[in-house]
């Protein structure tokens, strides 16, 4: 394997997180979780219309990321994207209402499960174009540099994008420019229903960061320090002005690609193989190992998400009302035309 690939040795280690840093990960990854379930069952229970594509299994990524970064900083994200926005700081009752449709959510409920976006907080948004967010993420990262605040970009994407033109020509001009974008691509094995072995030429994707003059790193996806550790690294060489990094974290998605995608080119044995490598799984036990946590404080602490997500959905179901057919046209670009008086408003 090229160096560039090898898993990350070298470079500073990240301080080991505090006590209370190490539960905070727990928790966001256990909403992040919660979430997708809930977004599943009101899928399954026609409340919720639309396509969701939900992010269970990877939540280890999202939260690993976003926890080495500041309030100044960015990212781009995916269709898979809400894992993102929690990690980013969202709000439960926030995101389950734009899902919902309702005024009350990110998005005035325009939006929907793909296209939510949170600039006050630098998230700039999810996309329901595979690899459409790579090019917003390297416009980010330009910004950034312009700017000379020491700012940098996190451009989330999933295997299936890598294998698009927007990747290969942002990643270049990243590499050429020295942007400050962290470029991370979350390897659930599967774009769609095509495993990523039949449809990529190579088998780590982050040797392709080599043709872009940047260091390409393998991650365990489903361990949140690991992503921690290789993120940090990653975030203080672009703060040093030193470019881009590719990541590429080996994850897996637990569900299917969406509601429709029933996982029949998937082997049951390969499910249940990952379910061992569960993120939350992981970390909850390492916790209690090194006595950070009992069991029953990781309990208590799913309790907890179990009411923040009931709260959210009686916030999004039942305190909050969908957008008023009078301002159907509001925040939407409706283009404009000649007319007698000058440009008028079509």
């Amino acid at each position: 394997m090229p160096k560039s690939a090898e898993k990350e040795k070298a470079g500073p280690v990240v301080p080991e997180p505090s006590r209370e840093e190490k539960i905070h990960f727990l928790h966001q990854m256990m909403q992040i979780r919660a979430f997708e379930d809930k977004v599943f069952d009101l899928l399954a229970r026609d409340v919720l219309k639309g396509a969701s594509h939900v992010y269970a299994g990877q939540e280890a990524i999202a939260v690993g990321a976003c926890a080495v970064i500041t309030r100044d900083d960015y990212i781009t994200s995916t269709h898979r994207g809400h894992g993102h926005c929690l990690a980013r700081g969202g709000e439960l009752k926030l995101m389950l209402a734009e899902l919902c449709g309702k005024v009350t959510g990110y998005c005035k409920g325009r939006g929907g499960s793909m296209h939510i976006a949170d600039t006050r907080a630098g998230n700039l948004g999810a996309t329901g174009i595979v690899g459409g967010n790579v090019p917003v993420g390297t416009g980010a990262g330009l910004a950034c540099k312009l700017s000379k605040r020491g700012q940098v970009t996190l451009c989330f994407f999933g295997d299936g994008a890598a294998n698009n033109g927007t990747f290969h020509e942002s990643l270049n001009l990243a590499g050429l420019w020295k942007l400050p974008v962290i470029y991370i691509c979350e390897n659930n094995l599967y774009g769609m229903s095509v495993s990523v072995e039949r449809a990529c030429a190579v088998k780590d994707i982050a040797v392709r960061g080599a043709a872009y003059n940047m260091p390409g790193i393998i991650v365990d996806g489903m361990k949140v320090l690991d992503v921690r550790q290789a993120v940090a690294q990653a975030v203080a060489r672009a703060r040093r002005g030193e470019g881009p990094t590719l990541l590429e974290c080996k994850s897996y998605r637990y569900r299917g690609h969406s509601r429709s995608d029933p996982r029949n080119y998937r082997t049951k044995e390969e499910e249940a193989f990952w379910h061992t490598r569960d993120p939350i799984l992981l970390f909850s036990s390492l916790l209690k190992e090194e006595g950070t946590m009992t069991q029953q404080e990781v309990d208590a602490l799913q309790a907890q998400v179990d009411r923040e997500i009931a709260e959210a959905e009686k916030f999004a179901l039942e305190e909050s009302s969908y957008p008023p057919a009078s301002e159907l046209c509001d925040d939407v670009y409706v283009g404009w035309r000649s007319g007698p008086r000058g440009l008028e408003r079509i």
